[in-house]
């Protein structure tokens, strides 16, 4: 078996389940070239030994599916202080905070990337896709507000404030 996206889709539920035995939860998993990333968290934070077990164990997982018949690297990592944000909660739990955010157009598929603080994230309507959601992105600079949809973000991650 190698580590393709529709596999690791399939081991997703398993994987999740190894991180929530271990009280954290998955936030993202990649895979580029031959390194398969899992992204863990958790609200006080994640340890070396959090990392370490988890590792442990998805790694018992794919030797036993035969995961390891292509070479690959399994990466088990925190989010890191410059953290992505990758689902709607992430833009909740981090109202006030500054980032980086990568915008497109989708009109034109113009990229723009702006640093403001996330000021307020608004959920989709009810009735409504989830797609629909806001983000709502205050210029520290000028006070300006600006409102984006969700689904126009291609990138956000945390900026680190001294």
């Amino acid at each position: 078996m190698t580590a393709t996206p529709s596999r690791i889709s399939e081991l997703t539920p398993e994987l999740e389940q190894i991180a929530a035995a271990a009280g954290c939860e998955l936030l993202h998993i990649e895979i580029r070239g031959g390194t398969l990333r899992l992204v863990l968290d958790r609200p006080e934070g994640i340890t070396l030994a959090d990392c370490e077990h988890v590792s442990k164990q998805v790694s018992a997982l794919l030797d036993v599916l035969d995961f390891g018949k292509s070479r690959y690297v399994l990466e088990v990592t925190s989010p890191g202080l410059d953290r992505q944000l990758y689902r709607p909660r992430d833009y909740e739990r981090f109202a006030g905070r500054l980032a980086r955010v990568t915008l497109e157009d989708p009109e034109t598929g113009k990229k723009q990337t702006v640093v403001a603080r996330l000021h307020e994230y608004r959920p989709a309507p009810e009735g409504s896709p989830e797609d629909a959601a806001e983000v709502v992105l205050a210029d520290d600079k000028t006070g300006e507000h600006r409102t984006v949809r969700l689904k126009d973000i291609r990138l956000a991650r945390l900026e680190i404030e001294l």
